[in-house]
C-alpha cells in the first residue's frame, strides 16, 4: 500500500481554529475527508488533533455540537518535523497504527500533513447485513401506491441499491432484504444480487413482522455479529466502524443514534409546586433518536420467536432486562429518514 505527503492546498482543509466548536470539526471532517482535524492557534501553531472517535467519545460524556474543540481536541498527538523523512514517518505510522501525521516547524506550526495513500485496500467483511425493505410507506402518498418505498429513486437508483453499494464499498457482500408489501417487484430488480456484484437472499414476511421481527426468520442462524438497517435511511454512517465499535464495546446490541435539537416555541417557567424557580427563554432541548441502524450479536436472536411481531426497541429493551448489554453508537455523519413526502424531495438534492 502506497503512502503519501499531500499537496498543500488539501491538507489547508484540516486546519480548524482552535476557537471553534465540535460541529466545526464535523464539518471539517466531512468536507476535508482527511478523516483528522488540525486544530490550530491564529498563529497557525498546532494545538492538537481531532478524529471521529474523539467526536463519538465527546457525544458520550454528554457534550454537544456547540460545545468548545478544546473538550475533545487531543493535545499529544504525534507529530514530524520538517527534516523527518518519509520512511522515518511511516515506521511511527506502522508501530502507532494511525494513518495521519501532522508536519510542524520548529515553532510547532502546521506545514503540512502525511497521510496514508486513499486508496486504502478494502477490508472484505463475511459479516451478513439484513436491509428492512418489507414497509408500506403510507406517509409517501401516492409514491408508494405501486412502488415499494425502498425502490423509490433518488438520484438515478433505488434507495435500497445506494444502501447496498455503500455496504460494499466497505467490504460487505452478503446481505438478506426483509420485504414484505410489494416484495416480488423487489425480488425482480435485485434477484440473487450477482448484477451488482454481491450475494442477496430474502427474509419473506407473509404479515409484517416489524423491525426486529423479520430477522428472527434468519435460518440458520449467523454465527458472527450482523448489521440490521432501515430500507429508507440514506446516511455516510460507515457500516463497518459501527461493528468494529459494537465488538470493542463488547455488547450484545448497538444503536446508532442521532442527537436532535428541538428549540421550544416557549419561555419556560421553572417551579417547585407554585413556587417559580426560574425561567429559561426558548430552551434547546437536546436529546438521542434512533437512526434505524444496528450491530447485533446472534445471541440476540433468542430473544425472538420465530415469525411473531416485534419492534427493535423491544428487542433492545428484553436484552437490557435480561442483563446484556446494549450501547450507543452517536453518529455525526450525514442522514436522513425518508419517511414522508418532504423527506423524499430533500433526498433528492441532498443526492
Amino acid at each position: 500500500m502506497k503512502n503519501s505527503k499531500i499537496s498543500e492546498n488539501i491538507w489547508n482543509k484540516a486546519l480548524l481554529p482552535s476557537i471553534g466548536t465540535i460541529e466545526d470539526a464535523i464539518r471539517n471532517l466531512n468536507e476535508s475527508s482527511l478523516q483528522i482535524v488540525l486544530v490550530v492557534s491564529a498563529d497557525g501553531v498546532l494545538r492538537g488533533t481531532i478524529t471521529d472517535g474523539d467526536i463519538r467519545r465527546g457525544l458520550l460524556r454528554g457534550l454537544d455540537l456547540k460545545s468548545p474543540v478544546s473538550a475533545i481536541v487531543k493535545q499529544d498527538a504525534l507529530v514530524a518535523p520538517e527534516q523527518m523523512t518519509r520512511e522515518q514517518v511511516l515506521q511511527i505510522m506502522r508501530m502507532n497504527q494511525i494513518h495521519q501525521v501532522p508536519i510542524v516547524d520548529e515553532e510547532r506550526r502546521v506545514v503540512g500533513l502525511h497521510l496514508w495513500h486513499e486508496k486504502e485496500v478494502k477490508v472484505k467483511r463475511p459479516n451478513i447485513m439484513i436491509i428492512m425493505a418489507g414497509g408500506q410507506g403510507t406517509r409517501l402518498g401516492s409514491y408508494t401506491e405501486s412502488c415499494p418505498k425502498p425502490l423509490l429513486h433518488v438520484s438515478g437508483k433505488p434507495m435500497l441499491e445506494h444502501i447496498i453499494d455503500r455496504a460494499k464499498a466497505e467490504g460487505f457482500s452478503r446481505f438478506f432484504l426483509s420485504i414484505n408489501y410489494l416484495g416480488h417487484m423487489i425480488e425482480d430488480y435485485f434477484q440473487d444480487g450477482k448484477a451488482f456484484g454481491v450475494c442477496i437472499e430474502y427474509l419473506r414476511e407473509k404479515e409484517p413482522l416489524g423491525t426486529a421481527g423479520s430477522i428472527s426468520l434468519l435460518n440458520p442462524r449467523p454465527d458472527m455479529p450482523f448489521i440490521v438497517t432501515n430500507g429508507d435511511v440514506l446516511t455516510d454512517i460507515r457500516y463497518s466502524e459501527l461493528l468494529n465499535f459494537h465488538q470493542k464495546y463488547q455488547a450484545v446490541a448497538t444503536m446508532a443514534s442521532r442527537l436532535h435539537e428541538y428549540k421550544h416555541p416557549f419561555g419556560v417557567v421553572n417551579t417547585n409546586g407554585m413556587d417559580i424557580l426560574g425561567f429559561e427563554e426558548k430552551p434547546v432541548i437536546r436529546s438521542y433518536v434512533n437512526a434505524g441502524v444496528y450491530a447485533i450479536n446472534p445471541s440476540a436472536l433468542e430473544c425472538l420467536t420465530t415469525n411473531t411481531h416485534c419492534h427493535m426497541t423491544t428487542l433492545f429493551e428484553r436484552l437490557r432486562q435480561s442483563g446484556k448489554r446494549t450501547v450507543v453508537y452517536p453518529t455525526h455523519e450525514p442522514w436522513l429518514d425518508v419517511g414522508r413526502e418532504e423527506d423524499f424531495k430533500d433526498a433528492q438534492s441532498l443526492f
